[in-house]
């Protein structure tokens, strides 16, 4: 095998594997910037001597190992240090450095390979809510997603230097703040939990429906996403949100082929060829909204939005879709997190159901919320309503207005379309 192809091989088991070696190597440091760093090391190492001995039977044991014998020696070699010079006891304390009864101990745990555990617990340590939502989302794809600093940039359309800034940033925050390396328990897992699902939820989103630049969609975002929720939901399986998060990202995901044509622009719900709607997601989703559903207590946002989706995707076509049950779920999901947005997507449901001026009435109710004055999607529905109600000059306008507002390329040319009089049925509900 050549070094290329070497390098190409250990690129790929990276992706797959990082997050596994970062959270076994953190078990043992209980610091998250020293862990990728052993991490980091342990790739160099593979990118040495893989060409020349071969990639190993089991590649992930084989970085995982590297990774711990590097965190140990450095561990080993900080013990020794502050054992030596004791009168710098305070100060290596406060650099974090381990003794050598810390040492022992990480020894000991290093011998414990519960690796789903160490996932939960480096999920839970990357969406800290000390960090602000965008330094959460860079931290948990670069440590937890595998994604290199450069591939998070084009995500974000950010310069790589100011998307490394954040994560050096983060892991500073963390280690300052001395943020245990573990999966909380009991009230501090539920006070804790609703963060980890937002940078979850923040990082699917932003796949599904780009807020700027060129592509409407972003599929590597949702895939990281899906598989950040999936190994939630296998350790946390009585947790009912997480399951409802998961099936609203499988549901969601499902329809990312149809979302655009061969030349990437966008088609909208309802406009979809549903036969190529994934239909094991749809599978996957369903059973996990079910699951959430099983469990006790109210529903939550996530499950609310999930069964919301679930009435799309059980529609064999777009005028099968039960508009009347959408509204009412969108009702439920206004009493238990109430927002402009959530009540914006009420009066799109409304005006499917129940006729567009009932739809227009709702919507003019919202012309004066602050959060939605440079909301594109405000003026984007008020002029599909008008459409609908032939009031076409007032609908240009608003979609004139709305393509003003918009910050992706895609979605900008669609509303100018509208506003030239082509195309119909505007982005709503779940979309």
């Amino acid at each position: 095998m050549t070094k290329q192809a070497v390098a190409d091989t250990l690129a790929a088991i990276w992706h797959i594997e990082s997050a596994k070696v970062v959270s076994a190597v953190a078990r043992i440091t209980r610091d998250l910037g020293l862990a990728e760093e052993c991490a980091q090391d342990a790739l160099v190492a593979a990118l040495e001597r893989w060409p020349a001995d071969g990639v190993p039977d089991n590649p992930a044991a084989w970085l995982t190992t590297a990774a711990r014998r590097r965190a140990l020696d450095l561990l080993r070699h900080r013990a020794q240090a502050a054992s030596k010079h004791a009168g710098l006891a305070m100060e290596l304390d406060a650099q974090h450095v381990i003794r050598e009864a810390d040492f022992n101990e990480a020894l000991d745990a290093a011998l414990d390979d519960d690796i789903g555990d160490d996932q939960l617990a480096l999920v839970f340590t990357a969406c800290h809510p000390l960090l602000s939502p965008e330094a959460r989302a860079a931290l948990t794809l670069k440590v937890v997603g595998g994604l290199s600093v450069e591939e998070i940039a084009r995500a974000y359309l950010k310069p790589p230097a100011t998307i490394a800034q954040r994560i050096v940033r983060a892991k500073r925050t963390l280690a300052e703040a001395r943020v245990p390396f573990e999966t909380p328990r009991g009230a501090e897992l539920v006070a804790r939990l609703p963060s980890v699902l937002e940078v979850i939820y923040l990082i699917f989103n932003e796949g599904f429906a780009a807020t700027t630049g060129n592509d409407w969609t972003r599929p590597a975002l949702c895939e990281e996403a899906q598989r950040l929720g999936r190994v939630l939901a296998v350790r946390l399986p009585d947790v009912a949100e997480v399951h409802g998060m998961v099936a609203l990202m499988e549901i969601q995901a499902s329809r990312l082929a149809a979302r655009v044509d061969a030349q990437g622009e966008p088609i909208l719900l309802m406009a979809q060829d549903r036969t190529r709607w994934d239909q094991l997601l749809i599978r996957r989703g369903l059973a996990a909204l079910a699951h959430a559903e099983s469990l006790p207590g109210a529903l939550g946002v996530y499950t609310l939005q999930a069964a919301i989706a679930a009435c799309h995707a059980r529609a064999a076509s777009a005028a099968d879709t039960d508009w009347v049950r959408i509204a009412a779920l969108y009702d439920a999901l206004a009493q238990v997190a109430p927002s402009p947005v959530v009540a914006l997507n009420q009066a799109v449901a409304i005006g499917m159901a129940y006729g567009p001026a009932a739809g227009l009435e709702r919507v003019e109710a919202l012309a004066g919320e602050a959060a939605l004055r440079d909301y594109h999607l405000l003026p984007a529905v008020r002029g599909d309503l008008l459409e609908k109600l032939e009031r076409l000059d007032e609908a240009r306008a608003e979609f004139a207005r709305a393509a003003q507002l918009a910050q992706n390329a895609r979605e900008r040319a669609l509303l100018l379309a509208r506003a030239a009089g082509r195309g119909r049925d505007c982005r709503a509900t779940d979309e």
